[in-house]
């Protein structure tokens, strides 16, 4: 089974090759959805700041009859610290909100704050400076892998040319009919490895029907399809849900997509309106 399956980053730390998205998930539901997904073999749980549902989460995982070191855990840095100082403060309230005593993997959620997704301002020196704090709490054991999170060549860049430890993931939006190959290989030739947040794309493609169609053919989901598709490009998907079912679902994906077919869902039109999703700054609205 996948959930059985590990990614190596680049310092040698495992990571469970599917893992939970809990992006809208709220605080009181966090915790049902992290321990119902241990029950069904996830291993790999991941939340961020600016979800809201740190605190749930952490008691899922805390509540979820599973050996801490069996679990990973991923958090994000909230998109707007871009100082040493907020950052290492930033740190210290994820592990007492979390109620952990180490993360597996922080990373900094975006190179530029929400409200200035848009602009030419790149915030490198801030990056450069949270990069730094990141670094520290991995060598004090506060953190087990640092990252980043949608973050193009330019801003990795930075980082590679600043930092001291090599950044070990990079979470971006990735799926069928919005995979950005060219980002993508320049990760994975630097041994970084490519997290696919909204692998199913908010549900806008159970609206395609060839990807319907496809999902068909080959007897599954098309959120297995969707899965399938981003771990045959070597990247690690991050399905959200709180329904166990789904869950369940989701973690059925020991099947293989034929070269032809992976042509085909590669070339598939773009969707560019995800429906309500598309207020939010990563998707190209406000908020």
């Amino acid at each position: 089974m996948i959930m059985q399956d590990n990614f190596e980053l680049a310092n040698g730390v495992a990571i469970p090759k599917l893992g939970l998205g809990t992006w809208f998930i709220s605080d009181e539901d966090a915790a049902q959805a992290v321990k119902d997904a241990a029950s069904l073999g996830y291993r790999h749980i991941d939340t961020a700041q600016a979800y809201g549902n740190e605190h749930g989460v952490g008691v899922g995982i805390r509540s979820a009859g599973q050996a801490r070191d069996t679990l990973f855990v991923t958090t994000k840095l909230a998109a707007e610290i871009k100082s040493y100082k907020e950052a290492v403060g930033s740190i210290e309230s994820s592990l007492l909100t979390l109620g952990l005593d180490y993360v597996d993997l922080m990373i900094i959620h975006s190179p530029k704050p929400w409200m200035a997704f848009h602009d030419a301002d790149r915030h490198l020196e801030g990056n450069r400076e949270v990069w730094r704090a990141l670094e520290d709490a991995l060598r004090a054991g506060k953190l087990r892998s640092i990252g980043m999170s949608n973050f193009q060549e330019a801003d990795i860049d930075n980082i590679l040319k600043s930092g001291t430890i090599k950044p070990m993931v990079n979470q971006i939006l990735a799926h069928i009919s919005n995979t950005p190959f060219a980002l993508i290989d320049y990760c994975q030739r630097q041994g970084i490895l490519v997290e696919a947040y909204s692998p199913v794309a908010h549900g806008e493609l159970l609206k395609n029907a060839e990807v319907v169609a496809m999902a068909e053919k080959y007897g599954v989901s098309v959120p297995q399809l969707s899965i399938r598709y981003c771990l045959e490009l070597g990247m690690l998907p991050l399905p959200k849900t709180a329904n166990p079912v789904h869950m369940k679902n989701n973690a059925d994906v020991d099947f293989t997509i034929t070269a032809g077919d992976m042509l085909i869902l590669k070339n598939q039109e773009q969707i560019r309106n995800y429906g309500e999703a598309s207020r939010f700054p990563v998707y190209g609205g406000r908020l």
